[in-house]
């Protein structure tokens, strides 16, 4: 089952599309289905279950590669020192695990082009 949370943020995000606009999470539903062949309800699990799978193997300090589109990591970040801007006080800024992506050669390419 797809955690609602999951569902909720998936649909908040725009990824960029190779025409330099962006394209919304339905927009990419719809892609997917018509690529596949699979109605729009299909397709939309299926990428709420992609996303689910990469942020729980992430959670888990795991990695997910995509060979020729990327991979996805955690990295961790040092604490340190910060400056709050409205009172210019420093504060600490604690330390913290991050979600990275690194993309391949492929999609590096494509971009590119």
């Amino acid at each position: 089952m797809i955690p609602l949370f999951l569902y909720a943020e998936v649909s908040l995000t725009l990824i960029q599309t190779t025409i330099g606009g962006k394209m919304s999470r339905d927009e990419l539903v719809k892609k997917i289905a018509s690529d596949a062949g699979v109605s729009q309800k299909v397709a939309g699990l299926a990428l709420a279950s992609v996303l689910e799978a990469i942020t729980m193997t992430l959670k888990k300090g795991g990695k997910v590669s995509l060979v020729g589109f990327g991979s996805f990591s955690v990295a961790q970040r040092k604490a340190r020192q910060g400056i709050n801007p409205k009172t210019k006080a420093p504060l600490k800024i604690p330390a913290r695990k991050v979600p990275v992506f690194k993309a391949g050669k492929k999609l590096k390419d494509a971009v590119k082009k």
